[in-house]
């Protein structure tokens, strides 16, 4: 009851952040195709900020273990899912975005303020790690299926920013070198925009979109019940058959985290990424679920 709470006043938050972005395009203070340069910030600064200063923390061999989990069941499930999503896409004959928001949570707005609240602090490293795992698969099989490239330029993916700050987070941490307070601070400080931008970049969107024509589209609400519905059962599924569980002591809490990063709502990054690569954003907006 208690998660459902959080989970709803996290909602009503976002829900108010999309309000000022929808008030400053119909008030004229902005056009909508003003948010394409906040959706370019939120990519290349905010979010390699968020990975790199989750990162930062004290090495220990047991930690170790525990990140090494948590990053086996993330690819475990980024792998099968991408295989099931891939299937029915083909299936349903399914679009770049549809196929992504089915497949892409929203891990990075919502996972931090759930673990903080369910487990604690300490444990938002390990959501972390979930986003680092999909940014990896956002940065190389989304892009490419939204942009609509017909192969992948692997000299783009490996030295995208994102990619890299993947790179010197784990670098940092297995090395074991901290960053100066004062860059640790600006990091943490830059990376809590991630939840703000991105939901004023949706009210932007949405202050231009035809709204009757979205709720009248019977196959958004299609889309939204493979999201929310059949992922979730999938993936507690998968988590339960490979006995992960079972291999560290706090596999339940562990493994926790990695499912609610998993079933949160459609990833608000690909209605940014449609917007930057030029496929329908408006379209990927109608299919963010919060």
């Amino acid at each position: 009851m208690e998660i459902s709470i959080l989970l709803m006043e996290q909602i009503a938050e976002l829900f108010l952040m999309i309000l000022m972005g929808y008030i400053i395009v119909k008030t004229g203070l902005l056009k909508g195709d003003d948010s394409k340069v906040i959706s370019k910030i939120v990519l290349y600064l905010v979010i390699p900020c968020v990975i790199i200063n989750a990162f930062q923390v004290d090495y220990t061999s047991e930690k170790v273990k525990e990140l090494l989990l948590v990053f086996a069941a993330s690819v475990l499930l980024q792998v099968i899912l991408l295989a099931a999503v891939w299937g029915v896409g083909k299936v349903l004959k399914l679009n770049e975005v549809e196929m992504t928001s089915i497949y892409y949570s929203n891990s990075g707005n919502l996972i931090v303020p759930l673990v903080t609240f369910i487990l604690g602090k300490e444990w938002v490293l390990y959501g972390c790690v979930f986003m680092s795992v999909q940014l990896v698969f956002l940065w190389t099989h989304g892009k490419n299926t939204i942009s609509r490239e017909g192969k992948w330029d692997w000299k783009k993916i490996v030295f995208n920013i994102n990619m890299i700050s993947v790179f010197a987070g784990v670098v940092l941490f297995f090395t074991r070198i901290r960053l100066p307070e004062i860059v640790n601070q600006t990091l943490s400080s830059v990376g809590s925009m991630i939840g703000p931008a991105s939901m004023i970049v949706t009210g932007m969107l949405i202050a231009e979109m035809n709204l009757k024509s979205i709720f009248e589209n019977v196959k958004v609400y299609f889309i939204s019940f493979l999201r929310l519905v059949v992922i979730p059962v999938i993936s507690l599924m998968i988590l339960k058959i490979s006995g992960l569980v079972n291999i560290h002591s706090y596999g339940k809490k562990l493994l926790l985290i990695v499912f609610l990063a998993v079933i949160t709502p459609s990833a608000s990054t690909i209605t940014q990424m449609c917007q930057v690569y030029g496929n329908d954003s408006k379209y990927a907006l109608s299919l963010i679920h919060i």
